[in-house]
């Protein structure tokens, strides 16, 4: 899948910062609050101020200066005395009027138009006019509002005229009941907040209407009385003919009309807006069908970027309104029948808006200067002059200053000149005041900002290093770098007279200290910035778009790159909102995992790589797909006898699209509450015709499925009852078998719901011998079920099963053959001849019995056999009976698997459904010696390194008379391995003794025992490895190290000395106090003297599984080595089924519960001659 990152900005905070400062690059230089200067207002209440009159009210008015300045005010042009008024006090160091009611009052009495003055001795500032009102929110009029009668297709307009309130309260319309009225391009509401109908429809009465007036600063909402109306129709309601948009007027009897306008009334108007404002232009017009409004400006498109369609096209907004935007506008009123236009004039006219705003003049003594005020407006403002808050022409005259117009010209002032200066600009629509002042100051240049700045900065961004100064005169600023003396100013780098050094592009070799230094005739300062410059912050591998399932584990990655000497922080947003990580999400720091991704995961995932400096994000969208949501409103329609419509209305897919829908029924006659499908169909499609079987109350549902899985069922419909029919079908699966010998039950799949057809379903059931000329037997049941009694042994009988109603019979059914019950079989296999195969495997044929003695259904021939004994003298056996089958009709079969060097006697029976029938003569047969299976174990020992103990315990199946034992043994070392050698041993001989030639090699065992036959099975062992055996070594060397000799076995040896030591001290010491010693709860359990793992330095390697008990006796019979045989197998055919294998052998014999009770009961001696040491194993 490819990567997309759908939105990468890249932020650095030195950008923002700049941004955010670059207007101020040529402003004007403050002057340091420590020295002398005129007062200057900060902050101020808005011109217009509306308060709440629940609450105090508060006129702000902020100001500095040196000395702090001191505040007035005057109310309606006149001084307000606050030291008067005990409900109102001024704040501490401020101006801010505080009006306090709690002690009771009325806001009201303070309306009025406000402005404050701060004062000094070097002049006076002053504030705007504060126009003070408070908030007015009135009761609706009492009014009685009667029902408005109106024709069906007229036009209507309910006028709401709220009172008036301040500010202007936001009017919509409700029902009585609190419920929105519905609004479209026929009914919707005007600006002026009256509800206008194009046209009145019947449906318009089913509510009233009334209108809402809902005030800001009091969060109080007035309703009107309710309008009620009556419409007057030509036609009944029929909820039909409104179905049908197109043929709604026609089909309520409601006669077509032009359009014709509601708002504004005629066919022109004009309108006024101010500059800066929102222009919103209205039409709305009446008619039949309901009209479509269009826009359009005389001459001319309408202004691009800057119009938006409001109100369904009834309204055109114009944001921030400039004088391009005058000219004529009209609307266009049209429907099917006509359509008609309105033109609007727009005129605009500005209020005062600045041009050149007046700014603080500096000068030193001597010098000359300006103040210039210019301002535009329509009509063109007035410029007014007053300095100190008086009019300049009642000022005391000041030979250094000359106004002309919207300038006033200093020169040569003189310590002592200062003042401020307010310039007014007016006209009609409103007016502009600025405070600037002219201070007159003789100070050297200062550096304002703090010594020795660092400033940090993202390569290849534009970057701004600050210098803030004063001095008067205004002192001239370079810029240096590192001590050179060149002045930085062109190319990469411009200053600007605020003091601040501007870089386009910071690039590394650009890092250094940068110096600046002010200078005016009083002197010089200069202050030191040092410049870094860090890599950026880059996602290189960002989150890619992804469509995941349900329950999946998502892996969102994010890969960052950054300068080390910052410190890096990774967030992940999901939809623009900071991500919650739950448990089921681990963030890395390379990517964002989801565990279980759930529906609620979806959406956009943005990872922000931030520093300090700058940020980095990549964003990429988790599409999660779901089961589809359940289908919903099914509907029947087009019922018909055997066919119905469903229709539903899809759920959502959940970003998998539907591939099927499988449509369910339940009844509730048979089986019900229980549902099964009916039939499946595409996902495109949302209806289908089902095909129905008669006399079913159907209810259906649709599931949905998609490429995630099925959706939860949808409601069912409602249920669908059809009409009854006879049966079309009969029952299947009829079958006639014996469950007696004297009977023959009849049975069969009875019908289901759908197959019914009718009530009172039933099932007509007739029989007869298979004979043309024997006669039929019927009876009608309800059950699928009927036992015919009183039958013959095992003769055919033709069967009919016919399903039946209320509403008739099903057709003819097709006739079945089944059989009455079996008897026993009453003959035995003669002639039945044994022949040996191998020492595990014999050969049976025999004579058939004659059918006739069958009494049935031939199943299999079986020939039972036991073992009887052992040809091992003395060796118990068990004589449990086994089987082998030979299904059908056969004369041969092999029995495979027996024990050798056993007797055995076996019996045939032949066998029917019924069971086995009488069982022929007994046969008996021997089987020869077989090769003996492995040595029970292999035990090895290790004493010393010069000699290896081999001890071994005989086979447990030896399956005839051993004659000896093979032993094979090679040295290795890792890979390599030394020559074979062999060791032959008598049969009673258990244990050898190996001499070593190698002390560091492993040696690897192979014994087998062998009988007469060959040999057996060989079990295999190695010797353990050495404790010093890190690494192979060869496997024959002679400068081979003697770790007897080495310091580490040595102290290893005398560690272990001194804990034995040690136990054998506190042993003693408990024994002489009386200590007890706990005794083994089986008194009669005694130790067992040859247990091997007492001998001192042994290692004890043997086979633990094969171990036989302490007092057990060996069995010496079990699972053999089979062997094959000259004699072919395939004449002999194939074993049966149940406890045999394909070639007749029976399953199960040798398990380890017949292992333990073939080994009970033999003990015996240790007996001196081979042969009977074999059998003395104990």
């Amino acid at each position: 899948m490819s990567k997309m990152v759908l939105h990468r900005p890249h932020l650095t905070c030195a950008g923002i910062a700049f941004a955010l400062y670059f207007q101020h690059l040529v402003s004007a230089i403050e002057v340091p609050l420590d020295l002398p200067q005129p007062p200057t207002i900060t902050k101020q209440s808005v011109k217009d101020y509306i308060v709440d009159p629940r609450d105090n009210i508060f006129i702000e008015c902020e100001a500095k200066g040196n000395p702090v300045p001191t505040f007035s005010w005057t109310r309606n042009g006149k001084f307000f005395n606050v030291a008067k008024d005990p409900k109102v006090s001024m704040r501490r160091r401020s101006g801010t009027l505080v009006i306090d009611f709690h002690s009771g009052g009325r806001p009201e009495d303070y309306e009025g138009e406000y402005q404050c003055f701060a004062r000094n001795d070097y002049g006076t500032a002053l504030s705007s006019k504060i126009h003070l009102q408070v908030s007015k929110s009135p009761l609706w009029p009492k009014e009685k509002v009667d029902v408005i009668e109106v024709d069906e297709g007229a036009p209507l307009s309910l006028q709401c005229n709220p009172p008036p309130g301040l500010p202007s309260p936001v009017i919509f319309w409700m029902s009585s009941s609190m419920e929105p009225i519905h609004q479209d391009k026929r009914v919707s509401q005007g600006q002026n907040g009256d509800l206008y109908f194009s046209n009145v429809m019947l449906q318009d009465a089913q509510t009233d209407y009334s209108c809402n007036a809902r005030f800001h600063f009091t969060h109080t909402i007035q309703q009107k009385n309710p309008y009620t109306l009556k419409v007057k129709t030509k036609k009944p309601h029929n909820e039909t003919s409104l179905r049908n948009h197109t043929d709604m007027y026609s089909a309520r009897g409601v006669t077509e009309t032009t359009p014709s306008f509601m708002y504004p009334y005629g066919t022109s108007s004009s309108q006024m807006v101010l500059r800066g404002v929102d222009l919103l232009l209205e039409c709305i017009a009446s008619g039949v069908p309901a009209p479509d409004i269009m826009w359009y400006k005389k001459g001319g498109e309408l202004p691009a970027g800057k119009t938006k369609l409001e109100n369904f096209n009834k309204a055109l907004r114009i944001s921030n309104v400039s004088e391009e935007d005058s000219g004529e506008y009209f609307c266009l009123a049209s429907n099917k029948m006509g359509s008609i236009r309105h033109t609007i004039s727009v005129r605009v006219k500005a209020a005062p808006y600045w041009l050149d705003e007046p700014q603080n003049l500096i000068l030193a003594p001597g010098e000359d200067g300006r103040l210039v005020c210019r301002a535009n407006g329509n009509p063109k403002p007035a410029i007014q002059w007053l300095v100190n808050g008086e009019p300049i022409e009642a000022s005391p005259p000041n030979p250094s200053r000359e106004v002309a117009g919207d300038t006033i010209v200093f020169r040569d002032t003189q310590i002592g000149s200062s003042a401020v200066y307010q310039c007014n600009a007016s006209n009609e629509h409103g007016y502009l005041l600025a405070n600037a002042f002219v201070s007159v100051l003789d100070v050297p240049p200062r550096i304002l900002a703090p010594r020795n700045q660092l400033i940090k900065v993202i390569q290849y961004n534009r970057t701004r290093l600050d210098c803030p100064f004063f001095g008067s005169p205004i002192p001239t600023l370079r810029w240096f770098k590192n001590g050179q003396g060149n002045t930085l100013d062109g190319g990469n780098y411009k200053a600007h007279e605020n003091g601040s050094l501007e870089m386009n592009m910071a690039r590394k070799e650009d890092q250094g200290i940068y110096t600046c230094v002010a200078t005016n005739i009083l002197g010089k300062a200069e202050a030191q910035v040092r410049l870094e410059v860090k890599d950026p912050t880059r996602i290189v591998r960002g989150p890619e778009d992804q469509v995941v399932k349900r329950g999946s584990m998502p892996r969102l990655h994010c890969r960052v790159k950054h300068d080390p000497t910052l410190k890096l922080t990774v967030t992940w947003l999901k939809d623009d909102a900071p991500l919650y990580i739950g448990n089921r999400m681990k963030k890395e720091d390379d990517g964002l995992t989801i565990y279980g991704v759930a529906e609620k995961d979806q959406g956009d995932y943005t990872c922000v790589a931030s520093t300090e400096l700058d940020k980095d994000s990549a964003k990429a969208y988790l599409t999660v797909l779901e089961r589809p949501d359940r289908p919903r409103d099914l509907e029947l329609t087009d019922l018909a006898e055997r066919s119905v419509r469903l229709t539903w209305i899809p759920g959502d897919d959940n970003n998998s699209p539907i591939t099927d829908y499988i449509v369910q029924f339940e009844e509730d006659r048979f089986q019900p509450g229980t549902w099964h499908n009916h039939s499946r169909y595409p996902g495109s499609v949302n209806s289908a015709v089902l095909s129905l079987s008669p006399y079913v109350n159907y209810q259906f549902r649709v599931i949905a499925v998609n490429d995630v899985g099925s959706s939860l069922p949808s409601v069912p419909s409602e249920r669908y009852q059809t009409n009854g029919a006879r049966p079309e079908i009969n029952p299947t699966g009829v079958q006639g078998a014996g469950t007696q010998k004297n009977n023959m039950e009849i049975t069969w799949t009875p019908l289901n719901a759908t197959q019914a057809y009718g009530p009172n379903l039933r099932y007509i059931v007739r029989w007869r011998r298979r004979d043309p000329r024997g006669s039929w037997y019927n009876e009608t049941v309800k059950t699928p079920r009927h036992v015919v009694w009183n039958t013959p042994i095992y003769v055919p009988y033709e069967i009919k099963v016919q399903a039946e109603n209320d509403f008739g019979r099903a057709p003819e059914p097709d006739t079945v053959i089944g059989y009455s019950g079996e008897d026993y079989p009453k003959a035995a296999p003669t002639d039945v001849r044994i022949r040996v195969l191998n020492s595990t495997a014999i050969a049976l044929t025999w004579t058939r019995v004659h059918l006739d003695t069958i009494q049935g259904q031939l199943k299999e021939y079986r020939a039972y056999f036991w073992r009887d004994s052992s040809l091992l003298k003395n060796l118990w056996v068990s004589k449990k009976r086994q089987y082998v089958s030979f299904p059908g009709d056969r004369n041969r079969g092999i029995v495979s698997r027996l024990f050798p060097y056993s007797n055995y006697k076996l019996e045939m029976v032949v066998t029917n459904g019924r069971g086995d029938g009488p069982r022929s003569e007994i046969k008996e047969f021997p089987t020869p010696e077989g090769v003996p299976s492995s040595p029970r174990y292999l035990r090895i020992r290790q004493p010393n390194l010069e000699s290896i103990n081999l001890e071994w315990d005989h086979p447990e199946h030896p399956n005839g008379v051993l004659t000896g034992y093979n032993l094979r043994y090679q040295a290795f070392n890792g890979s390599k391995t030394g020559r074979t050698l062999v060791e032959n041993f008598s049969p009673n001989q258990t244990r050898f003794t190996l001499q070593r030639t190698d002390p560091i090699s492993r040696y690897r065992f192979f014994l087998r025992a062998r009988t007469q036959v060959g040999d057996g099975e060989t079990i295999v062992e190695e010797s353990p490895a050495l404790l010093n055996e890190a690494t192979p070594t060869p496997a024959y060397t002679k400068n081979h190290v003697d770790i007897a000799t080495q310091g580490w076995f040595i102290g290893l040896m005398c560690a272990i000395a001194l804990l034995v030591l040690i136990l054998l001290i506190v042993c003693f010491i408990k024994r002489s106090r009386g200590g007890k010693y706990p005794v083994r709860d089986n008194k009669d359990e005694h130790l067992n003297p040859e247990d091997k793992n007492v001998e001192d330095g042994s290692f004890d390697y043997s086979d633990e599984d094969n171990k036989p008990l302490p007092n057990s006796q060996t069995s010496l019979d079990g699972t053999i080595k089979q062997q094959e045989s000259d004699d072919s197998l395939v004449d002999y055919g194939e074993g049966g089924e149940g406890q045999f294998n394909e070639d007749g052998s029976f399953i199960g014999q040798y398990t380890v519960k017949k292992d333990k009770e073939e080994t009970e009961g033999n003990e015996s001696s240790e007996a001196t001659s081979p042969v009977n040491a074999i059998y003395s194993l104990a």
